[in-house]
């Protein structure tokens, strides 16, 4: 049975950083694992309290003819962040929703975000079964009984016409929880500029040069999207540094003397359906590996109102090729493309 994910009732985080805080969750997730007999015992027990299972047949997608390997085959992951402070925890929202691809032949690890707002048809939801935003999926899977993180996961699936093998979910405690946890990160502040904290409401003033952040001081960092320095020091360059830091910073050696307060968080806002094995297999296969790389694949697409409600309708040209581009990745047979993305009013 699906949780709902914690969250301290005192922290509101915004919702622009959560994309960071998924991938930076990953990279822990893989690096815990690699520390030896002490850290597995702490990640089992966070482990323990963080699984989730989405009880799909054979323990696999729909969209898989046959199971895959970690060790052998393309895998897909969804990474999903969800908003639950507006509702007391109750029901909640998809925010933040990310496929990420994994190629252990050529060690490439592919992004593609998935718009929050895209019109999609959501099937499966009961009465709420029509037309809505995709980001909606994973409050009807959750008030139907359905699984707010299967329906969610399925409504993705059918969206890019592809099969996601596992995912993993985080609310907005871990953001600042994690940062401290790692003893802050050191990035190369360029403009100077400043940001409220989100906690207290108080100004933190960024000097450029180098800077040791904290977890309310980083979120201030890669938040600030509106002042007028942004638009030549953007909030996506800063989360580009800070990420890049965060990741350094989590493969030190020094996060091993931090694995017990690391696993703790993880176990407090983490929610996956892999398994330590196939963590472990990740680890081995793409922590360690050399010359890895990444790459993000874009959905293009407007924003519209339709009956007085803002959608993101996206290009079924761009949304074809990014099927058959994730397709290709996953090495799956060619097929016509179909989504449940709904443009028509």
């Amino acid at each position: 049975m699906e949780r709902k994910l914690r969250r301290s009732k005192k922290a509101k985080p915004k919702n622009k950083i959560i994309k960071i805080t998924l991938i930076v969750i990953v990279i822990l997730l893989l690096t815990v694992t690699s520390y030896g007999a002490y850290a597995f015992v702490k990640f089992k027990n966070a482990y323990d309290s963080s699984k989730v299972d989405l009880k799909r047949d054979g323990n696999k997608s729909e969209l898989r003819e046959e199971d895959v390997s970690f060790k052998k085959d393309p895998i897909s992951i969804f990474l999903l962040g969800v908003e639950d402070y507006s509702s007391e925890a109750e029901n909640g929202r998809a925010d933040t929703q990310m496929v990420i691809t994994l190629d252990p032949d050529t060690s490439e690890i592919s992004l593609i975000t998935v718009p929050r707002d895209a019109r999609v048809n959501i099937e499966n939801a009961g009465e709420y079964t029509g037309v809505h935003k995709i980001n909606a999926a994973y409050n009807y899977g959750s008030i139907t009984g359905y699984g707010a993180i299967k329906l969610q996961l399925e409504t993705v699936e059918k969206f890019l016409n592809i099969p996601i093998d596992n995912f993993i979910a985080v609310n907005f405690d871990g953001f600042r929880d994690i940062v401290n946890a790692l003893g802050g990160v050191t990035v190369d502040v360029k403009e100077d500029f400043w940001e409220d904290n989100i906690y207290d409401k108080k100004r933190i003033d960024f000097h450029k040069g180098e800077s040791h952040l904290n977890g309310e001081e980083a979120l201030a960092f890669v938040r600030m999207r509106y002042r007028p320095i942004n638009a030549s020091y953007s909030r996506e360059e800063r989360q580009r540094q800070f990420l890049t830091a965060t990741i350094d910073q989590a493969k030190s050696t020094n996060t091993i003397f931090k694995i017990g307060q690391i696993a703790d968080i993880l176990g407090e806002n983490v929610e996956t359906d892999l398994n330590p094995k196939e963590i472990y297999a990740l680890q081995k296969q793409y922590l360690n590996a050399k010359n890895i790389s990444t790459k993000t694949i874009e959905i293009k697409g407007e924003d519209q109102y339709i009956d007085k409600v803002s959608y993101f309708i996206p290009d079924m040209e761009s949304l074809e090729k990014v099927s058959m581009e994730l397709r290709r990745i996953l090495k799956l047979k060619e097929e016509r493309f179909k989504t449940n993305a709904a443009i028509e009013r």
